[in-house]
């Protein structure tokens, strides 16, 4: 069987929010391979695996292609890199010269990845990559040093096994060529003005229970939330924030959405509705996931794994938390009106 090749490949936009020219550039990528994944704002992955016999072309002349039409076509620079799997080549082009190719090969994979930093492997975030330093692991070779054993006692089972397979070049994750949406949000209409602000953060905890169920169900993660509030005037006040990573989970996506909150300075007022939009939506397979070192985060996530198969089950609200217990006067979808099961309370 024919190695794997992905190409990451990184399109420099005079402006970073154009999302018409982005669009240009993957039709582009697809008219080289179909097999191409957005990873917006301004980066794509594409398995050219199959393309490379299509073309007759290697690696390194399929990505001077695509670097020449994207430069010829609309003026914009590309950075590419060639390697057999996504987290490589996303790692080898984040140090490639701008308007320049790097290419990885199997048998480079070694000499290239061990004097890596640690926080440059995928799933390794800052606080990872601290506890790493704090125990003298520096670069990729030094995991890849270190028995499986030890680092599943220093990180847990499941990010102990992933940093050691990261650290030995391995990723099994495969490129997503699906559509996804751009947004998802979900909706709380008040049946009267609410001033208590206690019943506003119920709404919020609501909303943002609903917007990470519907994520995860999807397959996506969001990189950005929106909340707004209109209130018995009929205007309204939004306020944006850009997560620190892609999530669909439901504890970060709370978190930020009363901090959103918090931010509006709301005293006494007369709110009608609150809705909460998720925004920059990717596939979750392409997010990346700092790996969680907190025992709670585990028992979060695990609770958060039998809420979903409880809901996939017997349908939405079945486990809720136990704050909200009271009943809710309208679904949080705000377009539908059909009633929730009882709910069981954790």
């Amino acid at each position: 069987m024919n190695q794997r090749r992905i190409l990451h490949a990184h399109f420099h936009l005079p402006h970073p929010t154009d999302a018409d020219l982005y669009a240009q550039l993957l039709a582009l990528a697809e008219d080289i391979t179909p097999r191409v994944q957005a990873l917006a704002p301004d980066a794509a992955h594409l398995d050219i695996t199959g393309a490379l016999r299509y073309w007759q072309r290697t690696p390194a002349e399929l990505a001077a292609l695509l670097r020449l039409r994207t430069l010829a076509l609309h003026g914009v620079q590309t950075t590419c890199a060639v390697a057999p799997n996504r987290m490589l080549a996303t790692m080898a082009a984040a140090v490639t010269p701008p308007g320049q190719t790097t290419v990885i090969g199997a048998e480079d994979i070694e000499r290239w990845l061990r004097p890596r930093p640690v926080a440059s492997l995928y799933g390794v975030g800052p606080a990872t990559a601290g506890k790493l330093r704090t125990y003298g692991l520096h670069t990729a070779g030094d995991i890849a040093d270190t028995p499986v054993p030890t680092l599943v006692r220093l990180f847990g089972a499941a990010a102990g096994r992933a940093l050691h397979a990261h650290a030995h070049g391995q990723d099994p994750r495969t490129v997503q060529t699906q559509p996804i949406a751009k947004s998802l949000s979900a909706e709380r209409t008040f049946e009267h003005d609410v001033l208590d602000p206690a019943e506003h953060r119920r709404a919020l905890l609501s909303l943002a229970e609903d917007v990470a169920a519907r994520l995860r169900d999807q397959r996506q993660a969001a990189s950005g939330l929106a909340l707004s509030v209109r209130y018995a005037d009929r205007s309204t006040t939004t306020r944006t924030r850009t997560l620190a990573e892609a999530t669909a989970h439901t504890g970060p996506i709370a978190s930020s959405a009363h901090e959103l909150y918090t931010l509006l300075g709301l005293q006494r007022a007369r709110v009608r509705v609150i809705s909460l939009r998720a925004q920059d939506l990717r596939p979750a397979t392409a997010a990346t996931q700092q790996l969680t070192l907190d025992p709670g985060d585990d028992r979060a996530l695990a609770i958060e794994t039998v809420t979903d198969r409880a809901r996939a089950r017997y349908g939405p609200g079945t486990l809720r938390p136990a704050t909200l217990a009271r009943a809710e006067s309208r679904p949080a979808h705000g377009a539908s009106g059909r009633n929730r099961p009882p709910a069981h309370h954790r």
